[in-house]
């Protein structure tokens, strides 16, 4: 299986280089082209390919423009045994800038394949495309069956991706392995929650301000207990490794109109960083709770709380630990490594297999960290190595979860 890996990788990174030079930006999230490309070229390995558009009006609400997602399924002996998701996504965040290489070029230098979404996750199709066609060609004795989860929206949240498959019981699995990097194998992140609070004063003339009301001077002292909120926070570690503490950052100000005149409305944007142990909903409510104290009684400016998303954490189930053993002797004879499962400050669609209550880990091509990948950064990349490690590990993890 692994020689057939090896003799087919120079495709792999083909298919690849495809999959970066086709811009997938998210936002705007017009990603429906992605999609029946990526299908087309999967067609071409042998997959059949299910393409599953979301609605129009279901994609707006999440702030995108088009969404279709796609699913291979390969059963092998009598499909009696574990249905296995792999999931990865193909929307990624727009390019930015300060690339030295162009970021839908998809150039290959010094061993490692330039472009955005090449780590993050496009990076992963290719993993886990190619280990499926590895398994397919040395099935014997292997019973149960294995998905391709490849879905467009995880840069704003995962609502029509993953956790829309799943929601129109489009799938269901028993197991999940969403895209991750080679060193480790995720299984808890943290959680986020994304609100606007909105105030809403009365707008008059600079030389009266005293005739309105100032939406910023309310929004101050809000400010104010947000920045202590920080800071309280610094003293809450999570137990699990890789997390550390909860985080709260106020990401974006507007407000006013012109410069002599008394803003009557402010908005700010707030994400706050969930670890395992806190649960959404109820850090929502505190937070609320907490903005609603610091406004000023009589202020005469209106206070709105708005949620935009709540993601909850990650949270290991039972059944990640069958996955992180399956991934361990593969990954200590490929990589020489003692895999270990460690948890990641950030937020992924992996939560939306856990949250149904299928077993899930992450793991997939990459380096150690996110850092070092460059992943939403410039110069995003990809050692070509750990593209094949990841390929070869997860090739021989299936093969053991089916036996």
């Amino acid at each position: 299986m692994r020689a057939a890996i090896e003799n087919r990788f120079s495709e792999q990174v083909g298919f690849l280089v495809e999959l970066v030079k086709l811009p997938s930006d998210n936002p705007p999230g017009d990603t429906a082209q992605h999609a029946l490309r990526t299908a087309e070229l999967l067609e071409k390995l042998g997959f059949e390919v299910e393409k599953h558009p979301v609605p129009e009006p279901f994609v707006r609400q999440y702030g995108m423009v088009s969404v279709t997602n796609l699913i291979i399924r390969e059963k092998f002996g009598y499909g009696e045994g574990p249905v296995i998701a792999l999931n990865a996504h193909g929307d990624v965040v727009p390019a930015g800038e300060g690339w030295t290489q162009e970021p839908y070029g998809a150039t290959i230098h010094d061993g490692a394949l330039y472009g955005r979404g090449a780590a993050v996750s496009k990076g992963d199709f290719a993993t886990y495309a190619f280990a499926l066609l590895a398994l397919r060609e040395h099935a014997e004795e292997l019973d149960g069956t294995v998905e391709l989860h490849l879905t467009y929206d995880e840069e704003t949240g995962g609502f029509v991706g993953p956790k829309w498959l799943l929601e129109q019981e489009l799938t269901k699995p028993d197991y999940a392995i969403t895209t991750g990097f080679s060193y480790a194998a995720t299984t808890a992140h943290n959680g986020c929650l994304h609100m606007e609070v909105i105030f809403r004063g009365k707008q008059a003339h600079a030389a009266m301000p005293d005739t309105g009301a100032d939406a910023l001077q309310v929004a101050t002292p809000v400010l104010s207990a947000l920045y202590q909120e920080k800071e309280r926070l610094r003293a809450i570690q999570s137990s699990q490794d890789g997390i550390g503490s909860p985080q709260i950052t106020v990401g974006l100000i507007s407000g006013g109109v012109n410069t002599n005149v008394v803003p009557e409305r402010v908005s700010l944007r707030i994400d706050r960083r969930l670890i395992p142990e806190e649960n959404g909903e109820l850090v929502e409510e505190q937070l609320i709770g907490l903005i609603n104290s610091a406004v000023p009684q009589g202020c005469g400016v209106e206070v709105e709380c708005r949620r935009i998303m709540i993601a909850e954490p990650l949270r290991e189930l039972p059944g990640a630990k069958k996955l992180l053993e399956a991934l361990k002797w593969p990954a200590k004879e490929v990589l020489g490594i003692d895999l270990k499962a460690t948890g990641a400050p950030l937020f992924t669609d992996a939560r939306h297999y856990s949250e149904a209550g299928i077993p899930t880990v992450l793991y997939g091509a990459g380096p150690r960290s996110i850092l070092e990948a460059n992943a939403h950064g410039a110069d995003e990349h990809l050692q070509l190595a750990d593209l094949k490690h990841a390929t070869i590990i997860i090739a021989d993890a299936l093969k053991i979860l089916l036996r």
